[in-house]
């Protein structure tokens, strides 16, 4: 994954942070090409020069926003990969860290949901592609070593299940809230129970 880029750092880490976390609000509220340093300064009750001091440009913030998350996700990912669970287990698993994921960096999680393919475009970005890539080699070759081994059905349309699970998991971030109800693992627990088992009454 990519290293995260390094910013003359004015701020202590917790206002940069703080920063970071209001651009990601506003980024995922109205969209990165509509968002302006001004707009997101004034989220933060400074001006929008002083906003320079700590990043040169709403491009940076957007680039250490998503490289963090990424670098988050792939970190609890490939611990899941590399444990030697069995297919369904790797899904729970899998499914359980992307719900940890959406707690927290939720507002990430919807930027690049919305934003990566266009980002992708652009030199800077190019690592979401890269990542988009390595996403779904992980998944279909779970799915398929699942139907292998007989764990999951053989007539199962690997590639329609794939992007079923990852839309239907992703979506989440568009209504989570932290701290809410649930905690991420109990809403995985029910997520999972719902496609791995189905929500119909067996006879």
């Amino acid at each position: 994954m990519p290293n995260k880029k390094k910013n003359q750092v004015t701020a202590s880490p917790e206002r940069r942070g703080e920063l970071l976390g209001l651009a990601a609000e506003v980024f995922a509220a109205q969209g990165y090409n509509a968002t302006t340093v001004r707009r997101i300064a004034d989220e933060a009750g400074m001006l929008a020069g002083s906003l320079y001091y700590h990043f040169d440009s709403k491009e940076s913030m957007l680039d250490e926003i998503l490289a963090t998350f990424l670098d988050e996700l792939w970190e609890g990912y490939d611990a899941v990969l590399a444990a030697g669970l069995g297919p369904r287990e790797t899904v729970e698993a899998l499914v359980t860290e992307s719900f940890r994921e959406i707690d927290r960096h939720r507002a990430a999680v919807a930027i690049y949901q919305k934003e990566s393919r266009q980002l992708a475009l652009q030199p800077r970005f190019h690592y979401l592609t890269e990542s988009r890539l390595k996403f779904e080699k992980a998944w279909l070759g779970t799915l398929e070593r699942g139907v292998a081994d007989r764990v999951f059905r053989a007539d199962l349309d690997i590639r329609l299940t794939y992007r079923f699970v990852r839309d239907t998991v992703w979506v989440a971030a568009s209504w989570y809230r932290p701290g809410g109800q649930h905690s991420p693992e109990e809403i995985a627990r029910q997520y999972l129970s719902m496609v791995l088992d189905g929500i119909a009454v067996r006879s």
